[in-house]
């Protein structure tokens, strides 16, 4: 309710009750004083200092005499001589004009004490009607009988009205603000009335310190603490609690349990005033230690101090120390006791032992709304949503009302059910009357943006009159994905201007738009005010971590990474994560051992992360290494960690070793699925993937987009141009799966290997979606292939179109020329890249030789056992020679002459790189070599001839797919 009370009297009607208060005879300044629910919003220099000097008559006005009051009521505590009277007056009061003064005074206060507003204002009216004049005792009854009515202002009006001021009516006063949570007000008038050279006594002394804790001053605390020893009060047990409580409400317990043991003497709520303190901070092992203290002092235990230890050790680790005082409170006979019993709910609760807390529950004869709320909460965080709505259910049965937080419990629980559940507990808000609830409306948002309404988040978030801090973060927490996430920038700006000041959460949930918009400048801004706030905890720090990983400026990240005073595994994830991300693997390698040196523990995502940077640049015994810590930790069950092995081994040219992984599987989802069968297809196992798909679809697992591409891979490098079309068509007529442009490159490369180029033209000009470079690309590899020059000629025009800086489009067209005698071409190709500034990408290989990456170009010269190399390569070719291997000269594209030519494919870093590996390596031990380019017929068919020679399995994985070559055969079966 919005009361324009103080406002000028010509521009309203004033209230009759209110008249006193509005007097024209004493100015009043035009302020504003909102009444919310009894809250009352006084400024200290308006409202406290007020003085109402009006005659009685004037101070009449705030009564209402008219009000009748029942006859019993006036005859129960009469004065033997008033009961004889039967004459009712006005007010019927049987006659108590009749009795003495001082019995009429006594009389009238011990009225007020048990009296509603209504009744007591008449006792008020008739005692100024009737020209009474109070004594101290009544002046001081009038206060506190206003001040337990809730009406400070009129408890404020009649000590303004008191002839003279003691420390009794002063007290009274500030006990009243003190018992509505004025404790900033309690503390003004403590000062005021020590203003006023009124000497505190220990009841004010108390009081004072009450408003003290309430309000959190400590300063004034400390002040009040010098009075105490100044008038000698310290050894007063509730002027000691009351600083006790003070300290302990500061967060000061140093100072408190100095305070507590210099009391000559404690009692049990000093005790409990302590416990609490510890118990607030969540300090469970002090909370012990004093509670065994206290049993040793010979204290008898309440059932408040039970409950108050219980929840200090609800918010700590103490489970054993909470469990031995529940045995305790069953000896004693305080299981059944609400009070406590709600306590042990809220303590198993908030340890996630819900099995527990409902054991303690059921027991609980008449459990009241916090025992609820509390089970109803512990269900819906240890993830029992359905039990929480079924308890719920179960009290609306018993007639229980709900308070604002059961329905924010159960608001939580709707949004991981179903959207109608949702905006049925919606209606219950609106039933119970808490729409107006400000935590609950925050709720409701939050569970509006997880189930994906956001214009019904919206909604409640523009109906709030109150909003709140929490309530704009809810809003935030909708606006991270990629379609909307540039409204949160917006509503940040529209938070700042309203004078919002963004917390750590607001800030993470801002960073995460801008990571979702890849907006790099407005993160630089947040990075700016996040310097500025002084807020460098490690969730924010991970959080501008993600944000400059995302738009790849790694730099900016590391440099936040190494300013963060605390990294936790989180941080080390996201930094690990980002390197891999950015094809930096070996950087993220070397940050996951500087991860371990510092004692943080790797979680799953960690680990899946690493084991991606192995794959990325097929690092094998990093990710052995990383598959032991897997297994030493436990982690080999989660499935990110073991489909990255799978995929680890497979990228490493290890699929057997996937294999094997993949079947210790206790439970394959899709992507394991999709990572093994990937596997086969890179590795030239067609029919093993064609196998996996149908065991996959037996097991029930659900095929995507990159289900097929591996299908289609598959197909592709078998040559199996029907089966491809027929699981080409099935994407979308069964499985509903829209082709994108890979799946489209995977049935054109299939269709272009098998020369099937009218059927490429026709698919290129009947696709659903604009054909790209990858399009292009295919279709010129697969021109080279069948020495298609013309149909490879307008693909390679395509592709000087849309990618100009390539320099894979022209040398594959410029082979296409070369492989066809056509030198002019050649030429006229490499004139066009030079013109353009294109420059080819060296072609390198490089293998895994004692834990280190050794890399080769071709003709390289640099390594220092160039010279054991280019022996080695003399005694292959010596072998070589000896079974007649010649070479596939056409392959060398250079037009020199066939001698130069053999040297020139004598020397490709693939060669350089398997006889390093030879003079290096075990014996017996298979070779893994891995190129940045795809393989030349002339490499692949010497890989062939060498495997045979030298009796060892040579694995070899270009930019397209694995070759296993042994005993002289491929397991491309010569179709790549």
């Amino acid at each position: 309710m919005e009361c324009d009370l103080l406002l000028p009297l010509n521009m309203r009607i004033i209230p009759h009750a209110l008249r006193g208060l509005c007097s024209p005879i004493y100015p009043i300044p035009t302020y504003r004083m909102i009444l919310l629910h009894k809250s009352y919003s006084f400024s200290r220099p308006l409202f406290l200092s007020l003085r109402f000097r009006s005659s009685p008559s004037a101070a009449l006005n705030v009564i209402q005499p008219n009000i009748e009051v029942g006859s019993k009521l006036f005859s129960a505590n009469l004065p033997e001589s008033s009961k004889s009277g039967v004459n009712l007056d006005r007010l019927g009061n049987r006659g108590i004009g009749n009795t003495g003064g001082k019995e009429r005074l006594k009389w009238y206060s011990q009225m007020l004490r048990d009296c509603a507003l209504n009744e007591g204002k008449a006792i008020h009216g008739h005692v100024i009607k009737n020209g009474v004049d109070p004594d101290m005792h009544l002046w001081v009854s009038l206060i506190n009988f206003y001040a337990k009515c809730q009406s400070l202002e009129f408890a404020r009006q009649v000590f303004d009205e008191m002839p003279g001021r003691d420390v009794v009516s002063w007290t009274a006063l500030i006990a009243g603000f003190v018992a509505e949570g004025y404790g900033s007000d309690g503390v003004y008038l403590f000062n005021e009335m020590r203003k006023e050279g009124i000497r505190p006594n220990e009841f004010t002394l108390a009081t004072g310190l009450k408003a003290g804790s309430m309000s959190l001053d400590l300063e004034f605390g400390k002040q009040v603490h010098a009075e105490v020893i100044k008038v000698g009060k310290f050894s007063d047990v509730y002027v000691g609690s009351a600083l006790v409580d003070l300290y302990a409400k500061c967060s000061e317990m140093k100072y408190a349990c100095k305070v507590f043991f210099s009391m000559p003497e404690q009692n049990d709520v000093s005790w409990n005033t302590l416990l609490n303190g510890y118990a607030r901070m969540g300090n469970g092992e002090e909370v012990w230690e004093l509670f065994c203290k206290m049993t040793e002092s010979q204290m008898k235990l309440s059932k408040f101090t039970l409950s108050t230890v219980l929840k200090g050790f609800a918010n700590s680790d103490a489970l054993g120390a909470g469990q031995v005082i529940h045995s305790m409170a069953i000896k004693i006979g305080f299981e059944q006791d609400e009070f406590v019993s709600s306590t042990l709910v809220d303590m198993y609760s908030k340890w996630g032992l819900a099995d527990d807390a409902l054991k303690v529950f059921t027991r609980i004869k008449n459990p009241d709304i916090v025992a609820w709320t509390s089970m109803i909460s512990c269900l819906d965080q240890q993830g029992r949503k359905q039990e929480a709505a079924n308890l719920f259910l179960l009290m609306r049965d018993i007639g229980l009302r709900p308070n604002q937080h059961t329905l924010s419990s159960l608001v939580s629980t709707a949004a991981d059910l179903n959207p109608q559940y949702s905006e049925s507990i919606h209606c219950a808000v609106f039933k119970y009357g808490f729409q107006f609830d400000t935590s609950v409306n925050n709720a409701l948002i939050t569970m509006y943006m997880k189930i994906g309404y956001v214009e019904n988040s919206c909604r409640v978030f523009d109906s709030m009159s109150n909003r709140d801090l929490v309530s704009w973060n809810a809003l935030f927490s909708g606006f991270h994905d990629n379609e909307t996430c540039d409204q949160g920038l917006r509503i940040f700006n529209q938070m700042l201007l309203e004078g919002f000041k963004p917390n750590m959460q607001t800030f993470i949930s801002i960073l995460r738009s801008c990571s979702s918009l890849s907006n790099v400048s407005f993160g630089k801004q947040i990075h700016a005010r996040i310097i500025k706030g002084k807020l460098d905890d490690v969730f924010v720090g991970t959080a501008l971590i993600d944000m400059y990983v995302k738009c790849r400026c790694l730099e900016d990240a590391e440099v936040v990474f190494t300013r963060l005073k605390e990294r936790d595994v989180f941080t080390w994830t996201v930094i690990i994560s980002g390197y891999v991300q950015t094809d930096q693997e070996e950087k993220a390698i070397q940050y996951f051992g500087k991860m371990q040196k510092e004692g943080v523990k790797p979680n799953e995502f960690t680990l899946a992360s690493c084991l991606r940077g192995c794959s990325g640049i097929a690092n094998l015994e990093n990710g052995r290494q990383l598959h032991s810590f897997a297994i030493k930790s436990g982690q080999c069950d989660d499935i990110f960690v073991a489909s990255a092995i799978v995929d680890m081994y497979g990228k490493c040219g290890c699929i057997d070793n996937a294999e094997t992984s993949f079947k210790g599987l206790d439970f394959r989802d899709t992507v394991a699925w999709n990572t093994m069968l990937c596997g086969y297809s890179q590795h030239g196992k067609g029919e093993k993937a064609l196998e996996a798909f149908q065991i996959m679809l037996v097991e029930a697992a659900v095929p995507d987009g990159v289900t097929f591409l591996g299908i289609l891979s598959a197909c592709s490098h078998m040559g199996l141009v029907e089966e491809a079309k027929r699981y080409f068509n099935s994407m979308s007529d069964v499985y509903g799966i829209i082709p994108n442009t890979e799946h489209y490159v995977c049935i054109i490369d299939t269709l272009g290997r098998a020369g099937k180029f009218d059927e490429v033209e026709s698919l290129i000009d009947n696709m659903e979606i604009e054909p790209n470079a990858l399009i292009w690309e295919t279709v010129l590899g697969a021109c080279k292939i069948h020495g298609n020059i013309e149909f490879g000629e307008r693909a390679a025009e395509k592709l000087f179109e849309l990618e100009p800086e390539i320099d894979s489009n022209y040398i594959l067209l410029s082979n296409i020329f070369a492989a066809n005698g056509r030198w002019g071409d050649v030429s006229r190709i490499r004139a066009l890249m030079s013109s353009r500034g294109v420059k080819k990408e060296p072609g390198c290989s490089w293998v895994e030789v004692g834990a280190q990456i050794h890399v080769f170009l071709s003709q390289d010269g640099s390594h220092p056992k160039i010279l054991e190399i280019y022996e080695k390569l003399e005694e292959l070719e010596q072998k070589r020679a000896s079974v007649a291997y010649i070479p596939n000269e056409v392959e060398a594209h250079h037009n020199v002459d066939g001698k130069e030519k053999s040297q020139n494919l004598f020397h490709h870093s693939e060669r350089l790189a398997l006889a390093f590996a030879l003079i290096s390596d075990k014996p017996n031990k298979t070779i893994r070599i891995f190129k940045n380019h795809r393989i030349c017929e002339d490499g692949h068919d010497f890989m062939k001839h060498i495997s045979s020679i030298i009796n060892r399995q040579i694995v070899v994985r270009d930019i397209k797919r694995f070759h296993h070559f042994q005993q002289g055969t491929c397991s491309c079966q010569d179709y790549w």
